[in-house]
């Protein structure tokens, strides 16, 4: 009998609980000492644990598009430094496109975590760096970028820290090239002390239960995972589940971007998601690197099928992704992908939209889409770089039995960064944050409202590097609900109003205000179906009109 299966259950539950809140701890100090408002108050990172052979055993609550990567991540930086390499103090910093999570500004260190001198484990975060330089403030420029050389620093597998101390030339190369050097040095300093609190709880679980012990117990939790992932993938019935959608364009006058996904489930615990169908790579910052493709179609499938078991790398073995080289979900370098960020609900919504015909009751409308602006320049009051990166928010599709609710971040898991952080930090003035009403696909089930958001600008110059959707193509309903409205970008500019397409580059000038409308989400079911005193709520809750009630359900008080 071997020694994993005479670990009982008290002491692998303490184990599996330690190690989720050990992951959940390293996230909590890296929110609280990071410098930027995209880590500490929109919570764009994520957090995870790995045995010696480098196998994710357990993550953090945090970002899916981190997290699916991560694995990878982990095993791309081990090829550069293999484990008999690293000592106890090292830590790898990264942010390769193709490595890691999809684009430059996602900065991932990996720990080594020993007792004595044996490996017994890693640990590992990311979080999202306000910049690391390129075309535009924020690194996230997607139209007239052509190649990944334009959208910033690229970092391959480096030793950031050796030994304990951290390497300062690197360090230097790394700022010397950032619009916002204090900000990435305080982000990327938190991320290394954040590993290190997490080395040191993880240190202690070892010692407290043996290594013999807790490397039994990480077998166990892989194993047992993969067998509850097959258990779920069973049950959905067997076939070929289809659905395409599109991204607007790739930036001004461009063509839209077909998305498409093939799934297949054997019935004996497995399927594969193929996405070949879609558009090839376009010549414009948005592609998605195959290891951001797999990151969000791991996190659909677990959805669906598993959503409550441990995510680990156990059960994302039953489960294939991929896409033609060359596609635009698996492209090739130097393929630029800086504002590849949007896609992540798009992903969502593609398989969401196949899976609607294998598991209708728990299919949903597509979401709304959001806003992610990046708004840069030389600060009129310090003379120095200023970068407002900007999360807004919208609505949930319906789904069976639920409406979509309102301004709650759908996929990535991050939040509203507030209004007076933004106005605290950055030379702007937020002039409104609110719902729209009559936004929402009408259905038996509502669609979740857009919203709306202006910015004044208050510096004398800025450039907005705009990343969104959903000006063209509407979030579509399911089963006959209704789309939900189509989003828009306007430029107040004195008495003119201009419209910005969702992926250009605009210059602006003091005064200037940006208008940010988000599309609303599907609906789910017919509207006829929808209950009289659910449409009464509604309009009492101003998510509905009057006369949008009467155009969209035929009410009549």
């Amino acid at each position: 009998m071997t020694e994993q299966k005479q670990i009982d259950p008290i002491t692998l539950t303490v184990i599996w609980n330690t190690m989720l809140s050990i992951a959940d701890e390293l996230g909590t100090t890296l929110r609280h000492t990071a410098f930027s408002e995209g880590v500490r108050e929109g919570d764009d990172f994520s957090t995870a644990l790995f045995n010696s052979d480098a196998l994710m055993v357990a993550q953090g609550n945090f970002s899916p598009g981190h997290l699916g990567a991560m694995p990878t991540c982990v095993k791309h930086a081990l090829n550069y430094f293999p484990a008999e390499s690293l000592k106890p103090g090292d830590s790898i910093l990264l942010n390769d496109s193709f490595l890691g999570s999809g684009h430059f500004p996602d900065t991932f260190q990996i720990m080594p975590v020993f007792i004595e001198t044996r490996l017994v484990g890693f640990v590992a975060c990311s979080a999202h760096q306000v910049d690391m330089g390129g075309a535009a403030p924020g690194s996230q420029k997607v139209h007239g970028v052509t190649e990944s050389f334009q959208e910033g620093l690229r970092l391959l597998p480096v030793r950031l820290v050796r030994g304990g101390d951290i390497e300062e030339d690197i360090m230097r190369i790394i700022l010397g090239n950032v619009r916002m050097p204090d900000k990435v040095r305080g982000d990327l300093l938190a991320q290394h002390a954040a590993n290190l609190t997490a080395a040191e709880r993880l240190q202690a679980l070892f010692r407290d239960y043996g290594i013999d012990t807790v490397e039994a117990a990480y077998e166990l939790i892989l194993n047992r995972s993969e067998q509850a992932m097959r258990e779920a993938l069973s049950k959905v019935p067997a076939g070929i589940y289809s659905f395409e959608d599109y991204l607007d364009d790739y930036g001004p006058g461009t063509q839209p971007i077909k998305m498409a996904v093939d799934i297949t489930f054997s019935g004996d615990g497995d399927v594969e998601l193929d996405f070949s169908r879609s558009s090839d790579a376009v010549p414009a910052a948005i592609n998605s690197y195959i290891n951001y493709t797999k990151a969000y179609a791991l996190f659909a499938i677990k959805v669906f099928c598993n959503a409550t078991q441990p995510q680990t790398e156990g059960a994302m073995r039953p489960i294939t992704i991929k896409a033609r080289e060359g596609s635009f979900f698996n492209p090739k370098f130097p393929a630029p992908s800086g504002g590849r960020a949007i896609l992540q609900i798009r992903i969502f919504d593609t398989i969401n939209g196949a899976m609607a015909k294998a598991l209708p009751q728990k299919a949903m409308g597509a979401f709304s889409h959001w806003s992610n602006p990046n708004i840069g320049g030389i600060d009129d009051r310090t003379s120095k770089p200023f970068v407002m990166y900007d999360l807004s928010l919208a609505g949930y599709g319906g789904r069976y039995g639920e409406d979509g609710p309102e301004a709650l971040t759908p996929v990535m898991n991050c939040t509203n960064i507030p209004v007076e952080v933004h106005e605290t930090h950055n030379p702007i003035r937020i002039k409104c944050l609110e719902l729209l009403p009559d936004t929402g696909g009408a259905g038996q089930w509502r669609g979740g409202c857009g919203l709306k958001k202006e910015i004044e600008i208050l510096n004398s110059t800025a450039t907005l590097s705009h990343l969104a959707d959903r000006h063209k193509f509407q979030p579509y309903g399911v089963f006959g609900g209704q789309p939900g409205t189509l989003a828009g970008t306007y430029l107040l500019r004195k008495n003119e109003k201009k419209s910005l397409a969702s992926k250009g580059v605009e210059e602006l000038r003091k005064g200037d205000i940006l208008s940010f409308l988000l599309s609303g989400a599907g609906g789910y079911g017919p509207a006829e179906l929808r209950k009289k005193e659910a449409i009464e709520k509604d309009i009492e809750d101003g998510y509905v009109t009057l006369q949008g009630a009467k155009k969209d359900y035929n009410w009549t008080p």
